[in-house]
C-alpha cells in the first residue's frame, strides 16, 4: 500500500507546523529603543521567517539571531548574509552627545549599511528618519503632503544628519541597482524617548513664541513599529510619513496638558536660546524652536492607502507623555536635578535662564568698556 501524498498527511495532522515562507529581516540598533520594540514584534510575527538583530550589545530578544557589532563595521555585510530586509534604526539623536561624533556615526553607520546590504544581496532596505526634515516654516501647509520637498536646515539638534541619511537613501538605488530604499518618517515621536520636544513638555511653562502658529501632531512608537512592519512586508514602499491623524494647536495642548504658556517676543525668545547654547547651559540649539512655533504636520496617505491606521490618537499619546515626563523639569532644553528645580521654582527658573544670556551680553559690554 503506497504512503499518503505529504499534503494529505499535514492536512490529517493539524499539528504539523507549515514553513514561513515571509522575509528574513536585520535590525540594527536592536538592543534598545524603537529597535529593540521592532525586534520582539517582528519575531513574534508568523509572517517573518527569521530575524537577525544587531547591536553593540545583546539585547532581551531571545527569538533573533545576535550579532554584535559596531554597524560602522565592514563586517556586518557577512552578517546581513541570507538577509531580505534591513531595517536600519542604529541611529544616535541623543542631545547630549557631541555634534561631531553624532554625525560622524550616523552618516558613517548609514553608509555602511546601505552599501554591506547591497553586498549580500539584500534587496531592501528601511531607513527611518522623522518629519522634521520638511522643515516647521510659517508657510507650510496643514498638512504638508508626504512628496513635500524637504525644507528643514541642519540648525535643529540631529536634523543635519537626518537630511544626510535621505541624500544616501535617494542616492543608494543608483550606485547600487536592484537594492530597493525605503524611508519612513514620524512625527513628534513618544514612548520612551528623549528629544527637545519631549523635553518642551517637562517645562513648569511652555514657551510660546509671539506671532508663532504651533500645531503638534504625535507619533506613538507603537504605531512606528506597526509601520516600519508593513515597510518590511513591502505593503508600502518610497518616502512615507507616519503619525496620529490630524493635529492639536497649542490652545488644545495646553488645555489638555494643564501647564500654562509663557510668551516671549521671537527675538528674545531665539537670542537666549542661541546664547545659552553657545555658554554651554542648554543642550538644545535655537533651531529647534522653530519645530515649537510653526507647524510640520504631515498627512499619512501612504500608509493609509496599503490599509494602515494608527492605534493611538494625538490626545492619547500627549497624554501618555505627560505621564512620563512628569516629575521631570527642564527649562530651556537644560533637564534640571531636583535640587536645581526646588531652588529655581518654576517660573522663576525659567525666567533665571532665560535671562542668563542677557546677564552675559551685560558683563561683555561692560568688559568693552573697561
Amino acid at each position: 500500500m503506497s504512503s499518503p501524498d505529504p499534503q494529505v498527511r499535514a492536512a490529517r495532522n493539524p499539528s504539523t507546523p507549515s514553513p514561513v515562507r515571509g522575509p528574513v529581516v536585520a535590525v540594527t540598533g536592536a538592543a534598545s529603543g524603537v529597535g529593540a520594540l521592532l525586534t520582539e514584534r517582528l519575531a513574534a510575527s508568523e509572517e517573518i521567517k527569521q530575524v537577525i538583530a544587531i547591536d553593540e550589545r545583546r539585547g532581551d530578544c531571545s527569538q533573533a539571531q545576535w550579532h554584535i557589532l559596531d554597524v560602522r563595521d565592514p563586517a556586518i555585510a557577512e552578517k546581513l548574509r541570507g538577509a531580505d530586509v534591513v531595517v536600519h534604526l542604529a541611529l544616535d539623536l541623543d542631545l547630549e552627545t557631541d555634534g561631531a561624533a553624532r554625525t560622524a556615526y550616523n552618516v558613517r553607520g548609514t553608509q555602511t549599511v546601505l552599501t554591506a546590504a547591497a553586498a549580500a544581496g539584500v534587496h531592501r532596505v528601511v531607513l527611518c528618519t522623522s518629519a522634521m526634515v520638511y522643515g516647521a516654516l510659517p508657510d507650510n501647509e496643514l498638512p504638508l503632503s508626504e512628496d513635500a520637498e524637504l525644507r528643514a536646515t541642519a540648525e535643529a539638534t540631529g536634523v543635519g544628519d537626518l537630511l544626510e541619511v535621505e541624500r544616501l537613501a535617494r542616492r543608494a538605488p543608483r550606485a547600487h541597482p536592484g537594492l530597493n530604499v525605503t524611508v519612513v518618517r514620524p512625527a513628534t515621536l513618544v514612548g520612551g524617548t528623549d528629544t527637545a520636544l519631549t523635553r518642551y513638555f517637562e517645562s513648569p511653562r511652555l514657551l510660546v513664541v509671539a506671532g508663532s502658529r504651533p500645531a503638534w501632531q504625535f507619533c506613538h512608537v507603537e504605531d512606528l513599529c506597526s509601520a516600519l512592519e508593513y515597510a518590511v512586508l513591502e505593503k508600502v514602499d518610497g518616502e512615507l510619513a507616519v503619525g496620529c491623524d490630524g493635529w492639536l494647536e497649542q490652545e488644545e495642548v495646553e488645555e489638555l496638558s494643564g501647564i500654562r504658556r509663557m510668551e516671549l517676543p521671537s527675538a528674545v525668545a531665539l537670542g537666549a536660546a542661541a546664547r545659552l547654547h553657545r555658554i554651554g547651559l542648554t543642550p538644545s540649539p535655537a533651531g529647534d524652536l522653530a519645530y515649537t512655533m510653526y507647524p510640520w504636520v504631515v498627512s499619512v496617505s501612504g500608509l493609509h492607502d496599503a490599509g494602515w491606521r494608527p492605534q493611538w490618537t494625538n490626545e492619547e499619546v500627549l497624554a501618555e507623555l505627560l505621564e512620563e515626563v512628569s516629575g521631570r523639569r527642564t527649562v530651556a532644553g537644560r533637564r534640571l536635578g531636583r535640587k536645581d528645580a526646588t531652588a529655581a521654582g518654576a517660573a522663576g527658573a525659567t525666567v533665571a535662564l532665560l535671562g542668563a544670556a542677557a546677564v552675559v551680553r551685560r558683563a561683555r559690554k561692560a568688559r568693552r568698556r573697561i
